[in-house]
């Protein structure tokens, strides 16, 4: 029999088989949705409490992406595609203040410049009290947001609370659209060195990186730290842009693959701003998603040297798609890979509420046992870069840590923490014409903050003041710096206390090219890392 003949049979043959599977599989299909239908229903009209049809789809919508058992992956009402947009956009409509909940009480943790906060007088510190005629008293943190927020040109009142005020201060707001900068400031080191802090990926921050980099160009950059430490992600395409900054066009940045196999392959397209100039990235455990993108091209690339911290290992992509009524699905839908082939999908637990299960605490610094348990990938220049569980740095450093005392100073101020950052706000906006750019912490200075601090009743004694003397320093001379000079002079005067910062600086003062760095890495010891 001819082979074609017999291939042909052999089909023929399997014909019955598959029919009878697709006609079992139809049928199983069919009484899932039966089911479905029942337990609505019955939920709808037996239930004890009375639950409205439509609340009830939105439930079952919810329950059955959260048994996906993806953490990435949610069903957004249309108030969180509001806030999900608004979160990654980097804009918004409201006052202009970053708030957080401290032990209950909705505090300003931020307050943006050129903002309605700002030209109110709002302060870091200040309490929330009331939004319009409504007591904050027992809401959650994104009910207070939810409310401050709204239609530019509207307007919106706001009582604060305000340690050493014995009434609360009326404000009347007109909201306006808020911009949240995607890098806040820059830094000139000595030796030609730029600083670029990138702190999310929202849609502008590809043009913010750019002009940040052109900026420090004209100051006499000649080579560069990209800081993504703290970065959670965002747009992809953003990332791909920021990449396409250092690599030569035709570079692969990654490779995303679907459910079915198909890949799509993203590559530099355009000619790099920075081509040649030696750069180090820095990342932490914190650092996700866009940001393993750029440290991964880049470092897969031999582009850039990667210092700091193994990275937190989220190598999926989501898509969100727009549904009826307003909502939107976020799902999970391809894993992306580096040039060199790597997936960085870092494997976790997740628990019973499709959330991320409570696990102990990694190492800061990734263990060489752990190290070496990962696939080994290799870079253009055939250096070791790893797969799976976040990007590797190139070299690992271990971060600052507080002395004993100091970690005990901290924990007995931490009921307090509220009022003892307004009094250091007040007393740094109380130096302002006073000093200089050169200023020190003065004896004087420590002892109106060690008396703030025993007089705000934290449970603290005078012994245990001066045994973390050194880090009541450190707080003042960070605020005074940010509230006076600005965020960048606060920053040059932490790189003592960065031990990332401060690594990427002295290789970048002695190495001449990423031929260098990539050599005094290597020849680091291990003992330093």
């Amino acid at each position: 029999m001819p082979r074609s003949r017999r291939l042909a049979l052999v089909g023929a043959l399997c014909l019955p088989v598959l029919a009878g599977a697709f006609l079992v599989q139809d049928q199983a299909t069919t009484a899932s949705a039966r089911l479905f239908d029942q337990v609505v229903y019955y939920g709808s009209e037996r239930y004890v409490d009375s639950v409205p049809a439509n609340q009830l789809y939105e439930k079952a919508a919810k329950g059955l992406v959260a048994q996906l058992n993806d953490p990435y992956s949610e069903l957004l009402s249309p108030k969180e595609v509001t806030a999900f947009t608004r979160n990654t956009g980097g804009r918004y409509a409201g006052v202009g203040m970053q708030i957080e909940d401290h032990n209950g009480q909705i505090v300003v943790a931020r307050v943006f410049p050129g903002s309605p906060a700002e030209g109110g007088g709002v302060q870091e510190g200040d309490v929330i009290l009331f939004v319009d005629t409504a007591s904050t008293r027992g809401w959650k943190l994104q009910q207070v947001s939810n409310t401050l927020l709204g239609t530019p040109g509207t307007k919106v009142k706001v009582r604060f609370g305000r340690p050493g005020i014995t009434e609360p201060i009326p404000l009347e707001f007109t909201r306006a659209t808020i911009r949240i900068p995607a890098v806040p400031y820059t830094l000139a080191f000595e030796g030609g060195i730029g600083y670029i802090p990138l702190q999310q990926f929202n849609e502008t921050s590809a043009p913010e990186v750019t002009k940040a980099i052109r900026e420090l160009q004209a100051q006499g950059a000649k080579s560069f730290i990209l800081d993504l430490r703290r970065n959670p992600g965002g747009y992809l395409e953003q990332s791909l842009d920021i990449a396409n900054l250092f690599l030569a066009k035709g570079s692969e940045i990654l490779t995303v693959r679907g459910r079915q196999n198909e890949v799509q392959r993203s590559v530099a397209d355009q000619a790099p701003l920075v081509p040649s100039a030696p750069v180090v990235v820095l990342v932490d455990q914190f650092s996700a998603s866009a940001s393993e993108i750029v440290a991964g091209a880049l470092q897969d690339h031999d582009r850039a040297l990667v210092v700091g911290n193994t990275t937190f290992g989220k190598g999926l992509v989501q898509s969100v798609m727009p549904l009826d009524g307003g909502y939107a699905l976020k799902m999970t839908t391809a894993k992306w890979y580096t040039p060199s082939g790597r997936s960085i999908q870092k494997d976790r637990k997740v628990g019973p509420d499709g959330q991320f299960a409570a696990e102990e605490p990694d190492s800061v610094v990734e263990s060489d046992s752990a190290r070496r348990a990962r696939p080994v990938f290799r870079s253009d220049a055939g250096r070791v870069v790893f797969g799976g569980g976040g990007i590797t740095p190139d070299l690992p450093v271990r971060p600052d840590t507080f002395t004993t005392a100091e970690q005990a100073l901290v924990r007995a101020i931490a009921p307090k923490s509220q009022e003892i950052y307004v009094k250091l706000y007040d007393f740094a906006f109380a130096q302002k014409g006073k000093v200089q750019r050169d200023f020190t912490v003065t004896p004087e200075w420590r002892e109106q903050i060690f008396q703030a601090i025993l007089g705000s009743g934290a449970k603290v004694d005078r012994a245990q003041l001066e045994a973390g003397r050194t880090y009541v320093d450190r707080l003042i001379e960070n605020r005074v710096a940010r509230t006076l000079f600005g965020d960048a002079e606060a920053k040059r005067r932490d790189l003592d206390d960065d031990a990332a910062l401060r690594k990427a600086v002295d290789l970048l003062r002695k190495g001449r090219s990423q031929t260098d760095l990539f050599a005094m890495a290597k020849a680091a010891p291990t003992a330093a890392r």
